[in-house]
C-alpha cells in the first residue's frame, strides 16, 4: 500500500511539472476563467435594464399621457420616436429602431371615464424571444400598475383580482446569481477535460508512453496519477469562480461550503475519466482536443445551463441522465442560491459518483489494454 502511494504521487509530481512548468500555461489555466467569469456576469444575461421604445399616441389625453410618463419614469423604458401614425411602425420595428412599440388608440380616455374597455396595443420586435418576453412583460406591469390607479381613483380600492408574487432564491431575479453559479461547472469542464484529454497523447507524442512500459506502476496507478492532476486544477478553477461570485458580483452564498466541495470533486473525477478515456484513444494531442472540444458543446447544450432541461424533448432529456454537467450544473446552482443540504443532493452526487467509478474504471481498462 505504501508503495502504491508513493508510486502515484511520483507520477503527480511528473504530471504536475509537466502541467505548471511552463508559465504561459499557468496563465492559460487562469486568465481565461476570470475573464469568462466577468464576461457572463456582465453581458450573458437576460436581464433588461434599458428598452427603447417608440409611442403612438392618437388620444393625446390626460390619461394617456400618464400612461406614457409611467413607461418613461420606469427607469427601464427609453423613448426614441413619438409616432403620428400606425404605418410608421413596420419600418421603426423592421429597422431594429426600438423594441416595443406602445399604440393608444383614440377614444382612450373617453372609454376609461365610462367603464369600458380601453385597449392598448404594444408591438414587439420578436427576433429575440427572451428579450421580447421580457420587455412584454416590463409592459404589463407597468399597464397593470396603471390600471390599479385608476380604480382607486374611482373609489375602488383594489383591482379584482391582484398577483402577490414572491421570489425564492433569487429576490432580484438577477440571471447573472443563476448563470455565475452555473459556470463553476461548465468553465472548469474545459480544462479539466483537455488536460485529462492530452495526458497520454502528449506521451505518445513526445515518445515517452514507451518508457511507461517498462516502469513497476500499474494501469491504476498510471490512470490516478495522470486523474488527479486536471481534477485538482478543475477544483481550483470553480474555486477562483467561486471567489470572483463573492467579493467581485457580492452574490450571496447560501448553502454549505463543504457539500459544495464534494460536488466539485465528484464533478471533476467524472470529466476527467471522460478525458482520460478520449486520451487513450488518440494518438496526438491535436486529436486528443478536437475530440475534448466535440464532446464539450454537446455536453454544455444538454447541460441546463442555457435552456431548461424540462423544455427539452424527451429523447434528450433522457440522455442529459448520462451528461455529468447536467448534473453539475444543478448541485453548484442549488447549493450556491437555495443552500440545498446533503439530502437533497444525494440524488444528484450518487449519479456523478458511479460516472466517475465508470468513466475511471474505463479509463484503466484502457490503460491497461494500451499497456499490454
Amino acid at each position: 500500500m505504501r508503495l502504491f502511494i508513493y508510486s502515484v504521487l511520483v507520477l503527480l509530481r511528473k504530471e504536475a511539472l509537466m502541467t505548471f512548468k511552463d508559465k504561459k500555461g499557468r496563465i492559460i489555466l487562469i486568465m481565461p476563467i476570470i475573464v469568462q467569469t466577468l464576461l457572463f456576469g456582465y453581458v450573458a444575461t437576460y436581464d433588461l435594464n434599458s428598452v427603447d421604445y417608440a409611442l403612438l399616441d392618437e388620444d393625446h389625453s390626460a390619461a394617456s399621457r400618464d400612461l406614457a410618463r409611467r413607461f418613461e419614469g420606469s427607469g427601464i423604458f427609453r423613448r426614441v420616436a413619438s409616432l403620428a401614425d400606425s404605418r410608421q411602425i413596420a419600418a421603426l420595428l423592421d429597422g431594429k429602431k426600438a423594441l416595443l412599440v406602445l399604440h393608444i388608440g383614440a377614444g382612450f380616455e373617453r372609454r376609461l371615464n365610462a367603464g369600458q374597455e380601453a385597449p392598448v396595443q404594444v408591438l414587439v420586435d420578436g427576433r429575440n424571444s427572451n428579450v421580447a418576453g421580457t420587455a412584454s412583460g416590463y409592459a404589463a406591469t407597468l399597464i397593470e400598475a396603471f390600471n390599479i390607479a385608476r380604480l382607486r381613483e374611482k373609489g375602488a380600492l383594489s383591482s379584482p383580482c391582484i398577483i402577490s408574487s414572491r421570489v425564492w432564491f433569487n429576490p432580484n431575479l438577477e440571471t447573472r446569481w443563476n448563470i455565475i453559479a452555473g459556470l463553476m461547472a461548465v468553465l472548469s469542464v474545459v480544462q479539466s477535460m483537455t488536460l485529462a484529454g492530452q495526458s497520454v497523447a502528449r506521451e505518445k507524442e513526445q515518445g515517452t508512453f514507451d518508457q511507461l512500459l517498462v516502469t513497476p506502476f500499474g494501469p491504476m496507478t498510471i490512470m490516478l496519477g495522470k486523474a488527479l492532476p486536471p481534477a485538482f486544477v478543475g477544483v481550483a478553477q470553480s474555486s477562483l469562480i467561486l471567489l470572483i461570485a463573492l467579493h467581485w458580483f457580492e452574490i450571496p452564498y447560501a448553502g454549505s461550503f463543504v457539500l459544495l466541495y464534494i460536488g466539485l470533486v465528484l464533478f471533476n473525477l467524472a470529466v476527467v475519466g471522460i478525458g482520460l478515456c478520449v486520451s487513450a484513444l488518440t494518438a496526438t494531442m491535436q486529436q486528443a482536443m478536437l475530440y475534448s472540444f466535440a464532446l464539450f458543446m454537446p455536453m454544455v447544450l444538454l447541460s441546463g445551463f442555457t435552456t431548461p432541461v424540462a423544455s427539452m424533448p424527451d429523447v434528450l432529456q433522457y440522455i442529459t441522465l448520462i451528461n455529468p454537467v447536467r448534473y453539475g450544473v444543478e448541485f453548484t446552482q442549488r447549493i450556491y442560491l437555495e443552500g440545498a443540504g446533503f439530502s437533497q443532493m444525494l440524488p444528484i452526487f450518487i449519479p456523478l459518483a458511479a460516472m466517475a467509478v465508470t468513466t475511471l474504471g474505463m479509463a484503466a481498462w484502457l490503460f491497461r489494454h494500451r499497456l499490454r
